[in-house]
C-alpha cells in the first residue's frame, strides 16, 4: 500500500512545492504575462477578504530556485509566510491587491466579494496580464482568458505567490484591528471562528468587522 512502510506504520509523505507546469504551457501557446490570483480569509467570521494577483518573470531559468520555499500559504508559518513574501516581492514582475469589506460580504455573498476582490487585484497590477492561473473559482464575467485551477496554490507557483500575498497582507490588516477593537482576539485568530473569538463576541457583542451573514453572527442581530 503506497505511504505505508513494511512495519505497518505511515511513511512521512513528501513536502509538495508548486510548480510551473501550466505557465510553462500557457508560454507554449504563445501567452507571456500570466497572474496567478488567490484570496485569503474567504471563511473567516469577521474582517475583509483580501485577493491578490501576482506576474512572475517567468523567462527567468532560476525562478524556481529563488522561489524557494513559496507554496500554498495555509501550509507555512508565520515566519517563513514572511520570508516567502520578501521573495515574491523581490522576483515578481507585478503585484496587485484588492479588498472587500464585510459590508460587501453580507450584501452579495462571499463567492462575489471574491471574484471582486480579484478583479480590484488585476487593477491594482501595474502591468496588463494576457492570461489569469485562478485558485478554484471561475470568473464570468472576466474577459481575459483564464482557467481555474482546484487547489491551485499547491500546483501553481504563480498561484501560490497570490496565495502568500493576499494571506500576509490580511493577516497584517487583522493585527493592526486589534487596538481598535481589543478583547477580541483578532491578532491571534484573524477573525477565524475560534472558542476564543465565540466567547468574545458573547461577552463583548458585534464589531463593524464582523460578518453578519455568517454563523453565529447572523443569530446575533
Amino acid at each position: 500500500m503506497p505511504g505505508v512502510s513494511k512495519r505497518g506504520k505511515r511513511s512521512p509523505r513528501k513536502a509538495h512545492y508548486p510548480h510551473l507546469r501550466e505557465e510553462r504551457a500557457l508560454i507554449g501557446r504563445g501567452y507571456r504575462r500570466i497572474a496567478g490570483l488567490d484570496e485569503a480569509g474567504r471563511g473567516s467570521w469577521a474582517g475583509p477578504v483580501v485577493a491578490a494577483a501576482v506576474v512572475l518573470p517567468l523567462e527567468w531559468r532560476d525562478l524556481p530556485a529563488k522561489l524557494l520555499g513559496v507554496r500554498d500559504s495555509k501550509l507555512l508559518t508565520p515566519r517563513r509566510r514572511e520570508e516567502a513574501l520578501e521573495k515574491v516581492i523581490e522576483v515578481a514582475m507585478g503585484i496587485g491587491m484588492g479588498v472587500v469589506p464585510p459590508q460587501f460580504i453580507d450584501e452579495r455573498g462571499i463567492v462575489a466579494a471574491t471574484r471582486l476582490g480579484m478583479r480590484r487585484a488585476l487593477d491594482a497590477l501595474p502591468l496588463k496580464p494576457d492570461y489569469l492561473l485562478v485558485d478554484f473559482l471561475s470568473l464570468p464575467e472576466e474577459s481575459l482568458p483564464h482557467k481555474s485551477i482546484v487547489r491551485g496554490d499547491n500546483l501553481s507557483l504563480s498561484i501560490a505567490c497570490a496565495s502568500i500575498v493576499a494571506k500576509v497582507e490580511r493577516d497584517r490588516m487583522m493585527i493592526a484591528s486589534e487596538a481598535e477593537y481589543p478583547g477580541y482576539g483578532f491578532a491571534r485568530h484573524k477573525g477565524y471562528g475560534t472558542p476564543q473569538h465565540r466567547e468574545a463576541l458573547s461577552s463583548l457583542g458585534l464589531t463593524p468587522l464582523h460578518r453578519l451573514s455568517f454563523r453565529p453572527m447572523r443569530f446575533m442581530v
